[in-house]
């Protein structure tokens, strides 16, 4: 697989889902959800290059995984 990045919100999604199963999705902090992402293994992306909207689409994907 490819080096995930900030713009593959659907697969980082899954790699969350996968990684905390538990976590209240609806509920996170945006500063939570930036650091697991930049924790995934093979994310590869600037870490300065998120941004709320990004971290917003992330959050809404991964609700749309869990459900």
């Amino acid at each position: 697989m490819a080096a995930l990045r900030w713009t593959d919100v659907n697969d980082i999604a899954i790699e969350l889902e996968e990684a905390y199963p538990h976590v209240d999705v609806v509920n996170l902090r945006f500063t939570d959800l930036h650091k697991w992402v930049l924790a995934l293994p093979g994310f590869a992306d600037d870490p300065n290059r998120s941004n709320e909207k990004i971290l917003e689409a992330i959050q809404a994907a991964w609700i749309e995984e869990r459900a």
